[in-house]
């Protein structure tokens, strides 16, 4: 069965560059990023996992842990880290999980159960398995991204996400197209005007069931 938004996110154990880690215990009370790739020493994927440690501070502020998943070994990630520093200019301090068994990529739904990796495989065999997750404290799927091999996630776009995803756990909000930390937020239909002016202070009724309002300081 595919996974929805707030499934709970499978839990597995994996070896990774940081020893032996299981999901829902190296989450704890923090929120997680899951990011999975097709293999290592690939061009895409090597700026991608560059972005993520140059990012590292912005992720810590916000409580949240990362995790990438690539379907080849861990000695191989070891290799594979002096490409992903000099790229990003910063050191890559998260773990890298071995999934050559291709069981995380069968558990999250990334490729077919019967999919195994022949001999001398390329990218091309395990491409599929390109998903970003989002995952609360509370283990559940909160986003889902898929890129092609092609295209190089935008993790500029994953921050305002994640902005987002924790600002509506925090407040009774949505948040609008394009919206970014700071700027006005949507009251949800389900808060009446008078609760959303206690709680909000100015409300803005620009039609009947689109009320926007500052966060609180």
């Amino acid at each position: 069965m595919s996974l929805r938004i707030n499934d709970i996110a499978p839990d597995f154990t994996a070896d990774s560059t940081a020893g032996s880690v299981t999901l829902h215990d190296w989450i704890g009370d923090s929120y997680a990023i899951l990011f999975s790739h097709p293999k290592d020493f690939t061009p895409v994927c090597t700026t991608e996992f560059g972005a993520v440690a140059q990012l590292a501070p912005e992720f810590a502020k916000r409580n949240t842990k990362v995790m990438g998943v690539s379907v080849d070994t861990v000695e191989e990630h070891k290799h594979w880290l002096a490409d992903i520093e000099k790229v990003g200019g910063a050191p890559a301090n998260f773990p890298i999980i071995d999934d050559t068994s291709l069981n995380v990529a069968k558990l999250y739904d990334m490729l077919p159960a019967e999919a195994y990796l022949p001999d001398g495989r390329t990218a091309n065999d395990s491409a599929s398995v390109r998903t970003t997750f989002i995952i609360g404290p509370d283990k559940r799927i909160r986003l889902m991204l898929i890129y092609p091999m092609t295209v190089g996630r935008n993790f500029a776009e994953i921050l305002r996400a994640l902005d987002a995803v924790q600002t509506a756990d925090k407040f009774p909000i949505a948040t609008p197209a394009d919206w970014k930390l700071g700027e006005d937020v949507i009251v949800r239909t389900s808060v009446s005007l008078e609760d959303a002016q206690k709680q909000f202070g100015d409300v803005n009724v620009v039609l009947p069931y689109l009320r926007t309002a500052k966060l609180p300081a």
